[in-house]
């Protein structure tokens, strides 16, 4: 019952880093990636947050796709209701163009930041509403069939880069579903409605020419390490990291502080984000992935590697392509 694995890169700055080093690992990821066997790899666009540099997938695609060959590079995904659809197409025609049957273009259709940055980003709160009209624009886009008159996007025109809906909620599974796209739900931070929307998708699937089955990417969270006891530790310390980032949104507190929020229901909450994580050895890991597979209806496993700092995430994509790969 062996599904494709990708991955998806958050190129996640460590303490004392800049931007330029997550860059640098990320490129060796991909390329490790693609000798180990893995699909695809894709970046998400988030803006203003301190430990994550993806803001511009399609730049970062560029620089990786030079210095990769084989491995699929896209979005995962692109906030359209931040851009227009035509610029999108432009930029993903483009590299489209420079890495042909290489490039994938995931949408979603939240801000990926909170309100003061959306205001930074010049875009109005209700950009969101128009999330399925702004996909059926791009798709004609880059399927050189524009429904504007006399407007082509070049580069884009008849690259059909393939969309996939991004989504973590009912809205995503029926937008894909009636528009006979590929679904990728956001099962690495947002569970709850994971099983529901995949049935939702698969019963009302309306097929399309380029799709005529449907096709679901689930992503889930992996913490592999060469004992179930340190990857249990990295995972503790990675759960600590990810409750002190979203409880205090930069404010400093002591580890005192730290430990009560991560007992209080608050605590709890963001620590259930992470609910979808096969945490252990290879074979934990394993187990924990196929039982997922069945859970989510999956074609594609879309794997966060959640590990403390660069040397367990080597470890950690290494156990995970040995027991999987």
């Amino acid at each position: 019952m062996s599904v494709p694995l990708s991955l998806i890169d958050f190129a996640t700055i460590f303490e004392g880093e800049r931007p330029r080093d997550s860059f640098r690992r990320s490129v060796a990821l991909a390329q490790k990636a693609e000798e180990l066997g893995f699909k695809r790899i894709w970046y998400a666009e988030h803006h203003n947050m301190p430990n994550i540099s993806s803001s511009s997938p399609a730049v970062l695609i560029s620089h990786i796709g030079a210095r990769t060959s084989t491995i699929r590079l896209g979005a995962g995904g692109v906030m359209l209701p931040n851009h227009s659809p035509y610029v999108i197409a432009e930029q993903f025609g483009t590299l489209a163009e420079l890495y042909p049957d290489r490039i994938d273009l995931g949408l979603g259709r939240a801000p990926g930041t909170d309100m003061n940055t959306l205001r930074a980003l010049r875009r109005e709160p209700s950009a969101a509403e128009h999330f399925p009209q702004d996909v059926v624009e791009l798709h004609s886009y880059l399927s050189g069939r524009s429904r504007i008159p006399g407007v082509q996007a070049i580069p884009g025109r008849d690259t059909n880069v393939p969309l996939y809906i991004l989504g973590s909620s009912l809205f995503g599974a029926q937008l894909a579903a009636q528009l006979g796209l590929p679904y990728s739900f956001a099962s690495h931070f947002a569970p709850t409605h994971l099983e529901q929307a995949v049935s939702v998708y698969r019963e009302t699937y309306q097929p399309s020419a380029e799709h005529p089955e449907p096709y679901v990417i689930a992503a889930v969270n992996v913490t592999a390490a060469d004992d179930r006891e340190t990857a249990e530790e990295h995972f503790a310390t990675v759960a600590r990291k990810r409750v002190r980032s979203m409880a205090t949104r930069g404010r400093q507190i002591t580890d005192e502080q730290l430990d009560a929020i991560m007992e209080s229901a608050s605590g709890h909450q963001i620590v259930d984000m992470l609910r979808y994580t096969a945490i252990g050895t290879g074979g934990d890991v394993k187990a924990f992935l196929e039982g997922f597979v069945r859970t989510a209806q999956a074609d594609e496993l879309m794997i966060s590697l959640q590990s403390p700092d660069q040397e367990s995430t080597d470890r950690n994509l290494e156990i995970l392509a040995e027991a999987w790969l």
